[in-house]
């Protein structure tokens, strides 16, 4: 085990009128994954956007299960992925560290 911790990112634009359709589609898919993840949170924005971020343990470049793609015509474009390596936590609120005192 590495330690390091890698947050997923995928973002999805449901077609007009189609967004809780897309919401309850990426819930069913996050819950298929191959592996549980660390945490999961499932989010949505205005125009339809549902975003979903996974957290797993592991390096940056490795294999780790990923959301697919849905059918082409619930979304307005092909679905956006990020992948990000955490660096720690911020800690307390307004406690960013050293620097800010």
């Amino acid at each position: 085990m590495s330690g390091t911790t890698v947050a997923l990112m995928w973002e999805a634009r449901a077609t007009e009128g189609r967004g809780a359709e897309l919401l309850e589609w990426a819930r069913a898919r996050a819950g298929e994954l191959a592996r549980p993840p660390l945490r999961s949170e499932l989010l949505r924005a205005p125009q339809d956007r549902v975003l979903v971020i996974t957290w797993w343990e592991g390096a940056y470049g490795d294999e780790l299960p990923e959301l697919p793609e849905p059918d082409a015509g619930a979304v307005t474009r092909p679905v956006h992925r990020w992948r990000f390596e955490s660096l720690g936590s911020l800690g307390p609120l307004g406690s960013l560290g050293s620097a800010d005192r």
